[in-house]
């Protein structure tokens, strides 16, 4: 049986359905640059176990936006890269990073208010 993906009530949610994830926007942003093996984007990442990659991959496989090639070679060489699908994310990238990068002041101090007056209420 197939696996059936939630479909939300608003595109933003669909679209965040399939990129989003623990890992899936680490491994999205590291494979702009091109092929990569398994052992590298590991340890590009760093903190992402070999099942949870193994699984983000598989998942990112799933909804087209990464290809899977494997070498039959000894010992056995697999590459990842993004399909066009993925590369035409890399606008939607873009402009979080500039959000992120212009507003990173203005949340930090939001947090910083927030959790001042939580812990005011809690003492």
């Amino acid at each position: 049986m197939a696996k059936h993906q939630h479909n939300s009530s608003c595109p933003i949610g669909n679209t965040l359905g399939i990129i989003a994830g623990r890992w899936k926007p680490d491994i999205l942003w590291h494979l702009q640059d091109g092929k990569m093996r398994f052992n590298q984007l590991q340890r590009a990442i760093g903190g992402v176990s070999q099942k949870m990659l193994t699984q983000q991959l598989r998942e990112l496989q799933r909804d087209g936006l990464v290809i899977r090639t494997q070498y039959e070679e000894i010992p056995p060489r697999v590459e990842y890269n993004l399909t066009i699908l993925a590369n035409s994310l890399k606008p939607l990238f873009d402009s979080i990073v500039n959000w992120s990068n212009e507003h990173a002041e203005t949340i930090h101090q939001a947090r910083i208010e927030y959790d001042q007056l939580f812990d005011l209420k809690t003492n």
